[in-house]
């Protein structure tokens, strides 16, 4: 019975899984559009140059290895804007040594 309940809890698909994070170009919007994708996408890949940066609104999580925290990027204007929620490396983690 034990092993039903595991594996009927394992095939359930888990919302944090499901989604796909959204991609969006830093360049295409304005500060204020970017924090308003990124509140109500939650999980969201901001394009900036040739790599990108990575956001999870609350409730979600940051992968293993990352720690959540703010980061500065240009928008559409060519202007500085900090957001929150990014996933960046956290050199503290556990999963992060060799």
């Amino acid at each position: 019975m034990r092993t039903v309940i595991f594996v009927v809890a394992l095939s359930l698909p888990l919302p944090a899984f499901a989604a796909s994070a959204m991609e969006v170009r830093a360049g295409d919007h304005s500060c204020s559009k970017l924090a308003q994708i990124i509140r109500q996408n939650k999980k969201v890949f901001v394009r900036v140059g040739f790599g990108g940066r990575s956001f999870r609104y609350p409730p979600a999580q940051c992968g293993m290895g990352d720690k959540r925290s703010t980061t500065s990027v240009r928008d559409a204007g060519g202007r500085p804007c900090v957001l929150d929620y990014a996933c960046v490396f956290d050199p503290a983690s556990p999963y992060n040594f060799p």
